[in-house]
């Protein structure tokens, strides 16, 4: 396999203390490895959310699938997510997407943004997933006073987009909304998302599609694709022999599986921090009770939410090596970002910190489409950090491809192929300068 990180991103270091483990009661499913050969209609490479809403709408539709993870179901970035179901899963906004792709195919984006996030409350409702959700919509802060007017800008585009309003909270008003800290100058509540627990989210999800058929396999990654009378899919130990196939690996994917997306993924390296329970005098003193799921407006931004049992999560962006010393630094940067935001917990232990790989395109907006030159393969990918709503739409929307329907809103921008990245192989190392350019702007 050709991945681009080091090592230890694609081991269980990073995760050795994901506090979402901590919340599953029992032993989590277990798949055999795959031994021997199959044949199947599809095949489905990756048991994330992607992979496993495509596997899902395919069983449900009466097809023969079967699905594939080099770890187990939600070992990736979908078991490690932050929680975040809301709109924001392209990386420049609406008024250069409607330039680049037109009124007409931009309005269909955003109408499929918005039906990604009732996707997931489908999905809850109809297979009674307990996830542990809270927060009305979700709220942006700015992290500087010069910041507040792009706020407002924001509320204004959310407003133009679905026709709802926006809720602007000044600095003076925010502790009277549970939302104090020196660290922010202002708010808008926006009302389209809510906040859920993610590794019950895509246990659900597992436990849903194999209820509807799906042969799953765990520990069995493909290590070759070829194209013969369909597909063969070689695993160490095994080999699915498919007529489709639908490539779901997101951020831990890999160059060569297959050439034709090579270069053309990046992945990006997210981390969390989450505090122990706080007390309610603790609460109180800081002045931060709100529940609602946050974003600040620095490019690499931090979110962060209140969790139900009353832990601080808090997420940001800006590591480029997955080392234990990068590690040790990335959580050393996110305790200083926490005791900065929330002065009052400087004492508050924060026992939990875990990373994962994200996945950027240089299209900056999610690909859902079919592969080029590889008839019968699809793919999706490139959330760019808003995956655990976009991705299982997106999963959706590949398989409808699979089976010649057209069910959701499915922008042409989303199927465009995938523009390689500049530096092929080596494109991890425009990560360095830009994240330092993007520090400097959001100091200055």
């Amino acid at each position: 396999m050709k991945r681009i990180y080091e090592p230890l991103a694609y081991s269980d270091h990073p995760i050795r203390e994901n506090f979402w483990a901590s919340t599953i009661a029992g032993s989590r499913p277990k798949y055999p490895s795959l031994q021997g050969a199959v044949r199947t209609e599809f095949a489905v490479i990756g048991g994330g959310y992607t992979g496993l809403s495509a596997a899902l709408t395919l069983a449900e539709a009466g097809a023969d699938v079967v699905l594939l993870d080099a770890n187990t179901p939600g070992w990736g970035a979908s078991g490690r997510a932050g929680g975040l179901v809301s709109t924001g899963s392209a990386k420049i906004d609406d008024i250069d997407i409607v330039k680049k792709h037109g009124q007409a195919d931009a309005r269909v984006f955003f109408d499929a943004e918005r039906a990604s996030v009732d996707l997931v409350e489908e999905y809850l409702d109809k297979y009674h997933l307990d996830v542990d959700r809270h927060s009305k919509g979700y709220t942006y802060v700015a992290h500087r006073p010069d910041a507040v007017a792009g706020l407002k800008d924001y509320g204004a585009e959310y407003t133009a987009r679905y026709g709802l309003p926006y809720e602007f909270v000044p600095k003076h008003e925010m502790a009277h909304h549970g939302l104090n800290s020196p660290d922010f100058f202002g708010a808008v509540h926006l009302p389209i998302g809510f906040a859920l627990n993610p590794m019950k989210f895509v246990l659900g999800l597992t436990a849903a599609a194999h209820n509807a058929g799906v042969q799953m396999y765990s520990n069995s990654a493909v290590t070759k694709i070829a194209n013969k009378n369909g597909y063969v899919l070689q695993t160490a130990q095994g080999q699915v022999h498919a007529k489709k196939v639908l490539i779901a690996t997101n951020g831990y994917s890999s160059d060569d599986l297959p050439n034709a997306l090579s270069g053309r993924y990046l992945p990006v390296q997210s981390n969390i921090l989450v505090s122990r329970p706080l007390t309610d005098s603790e609460i109180q003193d800081q002045g931060w009770w709100s529940e609602q799921m946050v974003c600040d407006s620095r490019t690499l931004l931090h979110y962060f939410r209140l969790l139900p049992d009353k832990r601080m999560l808090l997420g940001l962006r800006g590591s480029v090596r997955v080392t234990e010393s990068s590690m040790r630094r990335t959580r050393a940067v996110a305790r200083a970002d926490f005791d900065r935001m929330f002065p009052k917990w400087q004492h508050v232990e924060t026992p939990y910190f875990w990373s994962g790989l994200i996945c950027m395109t240089r299209n900056l907006v999610p690909f859902a489409g079919a592969i080029p030159d590889m008839d019968g393969a699809y793919a999706a990918l490139g959330y760019h950090g808003g995956g655990i709503t976009m991705a299982p739409y997106a999963g959706a929307l590949i398989a409808d491809l699979a089976l010649g329907r057209k069910r959701l809103p499915h922008p042409d921008l989303m199927q465009q192929p995938l523009r390689r990245f500049e530096l092929g192989l080596l494109r991890r190392a425009s990560l360095p300068p830009a994240f330092a350019w993007y520090r400097f702007k959001d100091r200055f």
